[in-house]
């Protein structure tokens, strides 16, 4: 479109510069004067001409003694000298003047009579002639409305293919996948046996998890095409058109079998049908009913695998989950400390990395990351190092970065008042001496008075190590945790703030949960309330109420006595350990962070040094956990 439109403008400003310049050779002179044949005989006789020109148009033009330039036009069907004879010119002056007839040649005079008149019909009709071109174009890019988007990666492109030693972790995702690229590279082996391979594998995880990076990565393995579109592109305002789409795509892959067809964000037109306004003739469920009859279509010796991805299994369509169709289902947890650290390291390839950076020791600092998340975290670490003019990224900049994944960028520039630091102090000091006072609670990794984010300050815990299942004592530590602020700005001041107002919204839900959702309480080995899904505008989801009104006002005291629990254990902590608060307060005052080393040392009331290493043993153990960020081999 961009080429067609510049070769035409183009064009055009060719021709209009033509125009331009034939309509200027063709204009009157203004500096030269226009006279009558009257005048011209009368200077003649009076001697005063030089020369005179006769035009083949009929222009004459006449030149002075003096060097004046002077013009007229000679009578038509007659010679100059005898129209001057008779304006009384004698012979013996007319002889006098040389008179010189020039003759046009026959191209300047088609030139001179085609090109005003065509010339204005060439550029009507070019104009036109792209007119038309466009709007043929236009015609064409309307047929192909309902043409697929897909975009395949050929497997020859050795650039953009992707292969499982590209992918960390997700081990036993892995395992279900080998399988389908077993199929696609030696069908017949299954097929001799009988069996068949599953028409579609469903990718569940969390949003980050390496969905898409999976499904690239069977294709990379089989060496097979990979048509990649989401599920949002089939689409339009147009009925007809998803299903239209949804048709051609499939028409496509099929033609490079064996191949691999990658939906992403499936639930965009997987949804339960009869949840839209429109009923049967909803775009959307017709999109989905074409999907359904294609993976329908498919024999055994169709070597076409349907991949598609979804972080919302829940809301799909059970058609779309029965067997024969999307009958496997794949799902793709969050990364553990291990997978964690092997995803670091292939991030870790292309960054200029310190020899101080501890790969393992940021992967425990990280629990709940995703994949995603990992790959921010090193691109951050590498762009404060930029920012910062060092040749290598730190660690020190990693654990930056972070704190910036987390909790977003540190406001250095945001300075409270003196009071209000204060404040922010010792609520944040709260925090951490519960935080290290209870057994079940998570290790303090880091104190700061730093705003970050909506944060005035924050503390950081990390577990010691990856959890899956939360006891009735953990969830019980964690309600004193979250209180710590709030009382120790109650305790220290007499009043509170709005500063613990997420801490206490944090701290009733998690109380509530206790009690209604995972039965914990006295209330009985039960919960209560259920989800129940609508289809209004989509699908919205409602707690419906299963219990009694009474029960209802037991399950609120529950709550409330659960947080007036936490809030008596609190205070009894802080009022016993005053002086250790008031410690962390005045270091938090005077360095605005504290790291795990000296905050431990301060709980345990001992003089905290700057790291310095002396002793062998503490060398041997400080090298033991340095990783070789390339090989992966600990470094002594």
């Amino acid at each position: 479109m961009e080429k067609i439109f510049k070769n035409s403008s183009v064009i055009i400003i060719v021709l209009i510069v033509v125009l331009m310049f034939v309509m200027l050779s063709t204009g009157k002179k203004d500096n030269i004067e226009q006279i009558s044949l009257t005048q011209l005989s009368q200077e003649i006789n009076e001697g005063t001409v030089e020369e005179i020109i006769v035009k083949s148009d009929g222009k004459v033009e006449i030149e002075l003694k003096d060097d004046t330039k002077q013009e007229t036009n000679k009578e038509p069907g007659s010679s100059l000298t005898d129209t001057l004879v008779n304006f009384g010119v004698s012979e013996e002056q007319l002889v006098s003047v040389p008179i010189t007839v020039e003759m046009q040649s026959g191209a300047s005079f088609w030139a001179s009579i085609l090109i005003p008149s065509l010339l204005p019909i060439l550029i009507i009709g070019a104009l036109i002639f792209f007119m038309m071109k466009h709007a043929m174009k236009g015609n064409s890019q309307a047929m192909s409305f309902g043409a697929s988007k897909a975009r395949m990666i050929d497997p020859k492109d050795k650039k953009n293919r992707t292969a499982f030693k590209d992918v960390a972790g997700n081990k036993e995702a892995k395992e279900e996948l080998i399988e389908i690229v077993d199929f696609l590279k030696a069908p017949k082996k299954f097929q001799d046996l009988g069996a068949k391979i599953p028409k579609g594998v469903l990718l569940l995880g969390r949003p980050g998890t390496g969905k898409t990076l999976l499904a690239r990565a069977v294709a990379g393995e089989a060496g097979v095409p990979f048509f990649t579109i989401s599920g949002s592109e089939f689409v339009e305002m147009f009925v007809g058109v998803g299903a239209s789409r949804v048709r051609d795509l499939f028409k496509q892959v099929k033609k490079s079998s064996p191949a691999i067809v990658f939906i992403d964000e499936i639930d965009a037109v997987g949804r339960q049908r009869g949840t839209g306004l429109g009923g049967g003739n909803d775009e959307r469920e017709q999109t989905l009913n074409q999907i359904l009859v294609e993976m329908d279509g498919f024999d055994n010796n169709t070597n076409v695998i349907v991949i598609a991805a979804t972080n919302r299994p829940d809301v799909l369509d059970p058609a779309l989950l029965r067997p024969g169709r999307f009958d496997r289902r794949v799902t793709i947890d969050l990364p553990g400390i291990e997978d964690r650290e092997a995803i670091l390291k292939i991030h870790a390839k292309d960054k200029k990395l310190s020899e101080d950076v501890n790969l393992k020791r940021i992967a425990q600092r990280t629990p709940g990351f995703s994949g995603a998340d990992l790959m921010n975290l090193m691109n951050e670490g590498a762009l404060l190092a930029g920012r910062k003019n060092k040749k290598h990224a730190e660690m020190e900049d990693l654990i930056e970065a972070i704190e910036k994944v987390m909790l977003g960028p540190a406001r250095k520039n945001k300075r409270l008042d003196k009071n209000e630091t204060k404040i922010v102090a010792y609520h944040e000091a709260g925090h951490a001496l519960i935080g290290a006072s209870l057994e079940n609670a998570d290790p303090v990794q880091k104190v700061s008075i730093i705003s970050r984010g909506s944060a005035g300050g924050y503390t950081l815990s990390v577990p010691e190590k990856d959890k899956t299942l939360y006891s009735r004592a953990y969830f019980i530590d964690e309600l004193s945790v979250f209180l710590g602020g709030y009382v120790a700005e109650k305790m220290i001041f007499g009043d509170v703030t709005t500063g613990p107002s997420n801490d206490l919204e944090r701290a009733t839900q998690m109380a509530r949960s206790i009690v209604v959702k995972y039965g914990m309480s006295d209330l009985g080995v039960r919960t209560f309330g259920k989800n129940e899904e609508y289809s209004f505008l989509g699908r919205e989801v409602s707690e419906a109420k299963d219990y009694s009104e009474k029960t209802a006002q037991d399950i609120d005291n529950a709550v409330s006595q659960f947080l007036l629990d936490a809030k008596k254990r609190t205070e009894k902590i802080l009022t016993e350990k005053r002086d250790i608060l008031d410690k962390v307060a005045d270091v938090l005052l005077e360095k605005e962070t504290i790291e795990k080393d000296e905050f431990d040392a301060i709980i345990a009331g001992k003089e905290y040094k700057e790291t310095v290493i002396e002793d062998i043993d503490k060398k041997e153990e400080f090298a033991d956990v340095n990783i070789d960020v390339k090989t992966g081999k600990k470094n002594k």
